[in-house]
């Protein structure tokens, strides 16, 4: 089972390394998790480089495909070599976004007419809305295969489908029970 993030110059650090590291927590036998970008290594917003482990076109036969966000999803959204890499398939593919990541999806034509969330700015609401998308304020917006989320620890929710969809519930649990607050969990030792 091959999960991918596409990741791209000015990514937003929180988003990526929410899915990375939640994803990455999953014990089943053939789960790989991978970053997929157009060069080699991309920098976050902040200055953060990360190291590539594939090139975009692997996103193609990939089990599930989720785009980071950051400012960079604006210039992406409008490349036609980025956008042209990609052959999606939602009938055999998990594919997602998360907050600006929407933009992509629209940009591939995944959310036209449907409902889908991103992060709550004017800007991407009138983007996303050019595009054909239904925009609503909501965490986690599910569409056939084809999911959204909005706000950065919206990632658990993206990741949590995944690893549901992909291993089960009992990976999900798992995995998401790792990351949470205490004050949500009851623990004995």
């Amino acid at each position: 089972m091959d999960t991918v993030i596409v990741t791209f110059d000015d990514f937003t650090d929180l988003d990526l390394f929410i899915l990375w590291d939640i994803l990455n927590r999953v014990e089943t036998p053939g789960w790989r998790v991978r970053l997929l970008g157009e060069r080699e290594s991309h920098t976050s917003s902040t200055g953060v480089e990360v190291k590539m482990h594939g090139r975009l076109e692997e996103a193609n036969a990939s089990d599930a495909v989720l785009f980071c966000s950051g400012r960079g999803t604006r210039r992406l959204a409008h490349d036609e070599k980025f956008l042209g890499a990609f052959r999606l398939d939602e009938s055999r593919q998990l594919v997602g976004a998360i907050d600006s990541g929407a933009l992509l999806l629209a940009a591939l034509g995944l959310l036209k007419g449907r409902r889908a969330t991103t992060y709550p700015s004017a800007e991407l609401k009138r983007l996303l809305e050019g595009m054909g998308v239904r925009v609503v304020w909501e965490s986690f917006v599910l569409e056939g295969n084809v999911a959204t989320a909005a706000q950065c620890l919206a990632g658990q929710h993206l990741a949590g489908w995944v690893i549901e969809t992909l291993a089960g519930a009992e990976q999900k649990e798992k995995a998401l029970r790792s990351v949470a607050p205490l004050d949500l969990l009851s623990v004995e030792l």
